[in-house]
């Protein structure tokens, strides 16, 4: 063991087991458990991310604190507070998961930069994902535009077995630390616990009971049939190679299929990582192109689910009550956006990240640009979702929308939740539909081809 002391400085990666920058801060005699809360990230995020993430570091604290020391926590730009920090306790080291987003790259270089000028080495030993952006390429080393075959070569990559939680931790603290945030949550949003205990059981008891079906059920929003497992891997409260050691334990559908799902958030950062302008422009530049509608009213009622279809209704109603939405739902709200109103991805986006607990920007601005068809195996522009259609098939009793809407739940026997009769939606005080769903995809397609020619 080195006689020197660390930082481990926690980002995306809130526990303490399978995490390998906290070993390679261990091997050092003394180490400071250090979180920087980062105006950057914490200005824009929305109340769900603010409250859960403050949920997360009191998880991370108390399971510090159960190996006698705990988490220093400062507030400001990590450039300077992260120096301040290894220069207090006297660290010849900080080290971190490395981060391959926009933001996060440039800030590590600009800390490493920093900590230099002061003999301080930044130390970046693995990252949130199995396989670091950028490790996966094509024989003419160029990064995968597609995902299938950026699927089969990431799993030939492969990835190493969890590793071990640190036998023991000899805790430094900072003498001036900032209390943990707290956070006001808004009337009626409900988030679940966060933490690694949580995620681990959740996890767990997932694995044991659902995931076998998960092929089969994953499109069903009236069923909990979804693990949720995308806040705890937003925050690494779990590493992928956590689950992915558990996917790999038995064969069949549901696992493969979740697989894919986990190869999927993989692949939208690499594209990020290669592509950072894409995190708010369009990956196929000719949709930049294509005539929009402004987002005005229109896109208010879209975002307080008032626009008559209940399916994109239930949806957005889910996002402000959970800080969560299905994932087949939130596919066909984002079409309805972009198909239905014309109203460019971008605002969309917007408005999940400011309200989704697990909130990714690479997960969530491609999955809009999928949606809109500008992305990396975009859906084709003339693949419009229709909401009614979409909503009996995938919630056929209408359980989903009653639960989410709850004007739906008093219409009469004999109607369908997907599609009231004017007279049961007056009676209910549902609004009728803001448009007519064959229109605007007749409208949509004719905007499509303007940019085709």
């Amino acid at each position: 063991m080195s006689s020197d002391r660390s930082v481990m400085w926690f980002r995306r990666d809130l526990r303490l087991a399978d995490n390998p920058a906290l070993l390679a801060a261990a091997e050092a005699e003394a180490v400071l458990p250090l979180f920087v809360l980062d105006p950057a990230l914490w200005g824009p995020a929305g109340p769900s991310r603010r409250a859960y993430l403050a949920a997360s570091l009191r998880s991370l604290d108390a399971s510090l604190r159960s190996r006698r020391t705990r988490l220093s926590v400062l507030e400001g730009d990590p450039v300077e507070q992260v120096v301040a920090a290894a220069r207090e306790v006297g660290a010849s080291r900080v080290h971190v998961s490395a981060d391959f987003g926009p933001y996060g790259s440039q800030r590590d270089d600009a800390v490493a930069e920093a900590l230099a000028e002061h003999d301080v080495e930044l130390v970046r030993t693995g990252s949130p994902y199995a396989v670091p952006p950028g490790s996966v390429r094509k024989g003419d080393d160029t990064p995968y535009a597609v995902f299938t075959p950026f699927s089969r070569a990431w799993a030939e990559v492969g990835w190493p077995d969890p590793a071990p939680a640190p036998s023991g931790l000899s805790g430094l603290e900072l003498e001036h630390p900032v209390d943990l945030p707290e956070v006001e949550v808004p009337e009626g949003l409900r988030l679940p616990e966060a933490g690694e205990r949580a995620a681990a059981a959740r996890w767990e008891a997932y694995a044991a009971d659902h995931l076998a079906d998960y092929a089969d059920a994953r499109d069903r929003p009236d069923l909990d049939a979804t693990s949720k497992m995308s806040v705890h891997l937003k925050w690494g409260e779990i590493h992928p190679r956590t689950m992915l050691a558990e996917l790999g334990r038995a064969a069949g559908k549901g696992r493969s299929t979740y697989r894919s799902e986990l190869a999927w958030r993989e692949f939208y950062a690499d594209v990020l990582h290669h592509r950072p302008d894409t995190a708010r422009e369009y990956l196929r530049a000719e949709y930049a192109r294509m005539e929009y509608d402004r987002a005005d009213d229109a896109l208010e009622q879209w975002q307080e689910g008032r626009t008559g279809f209940p399916i994109v209704d239930a949806g957005m109603r889910q996002l402000r009550g959970a800080g969560w939405m299905h994932n087949r739902v939130r596919m066909i709200v984002a079409s309805f956006l972009v198909k239905d109103l014309h109203i460019e991805w971008q605002h969309g986006a917007r408005h999940f990240l400011h309200w989704l607990v697990d909130g990714d920007l690479a997960s969530n601005n491609h999955g809009w640009q999928w949606t809109a068809g500008s992305g990396t195996d975009a859906s084709p522009f003339f693949r419009v979702f229709n909401p009614t259609s979409q909503g009996r098939k995938f919630d056929p009793r209408g359980e989903y929308v009653r639960r989410w809407v709850p004007e739906l739940r008093d219409l009469p026997d004999g109607e369908d939740p997907h599609d009231p009769s004017p007279e049961a939606r007056r009676d209910v005080g549902y609004p009728e539909p803001m448009v007519d769903h064959k229109a605007e995809r007749a409208e949509a397609l004719r905007r499509w081809e303007s940019i085709r020619r």
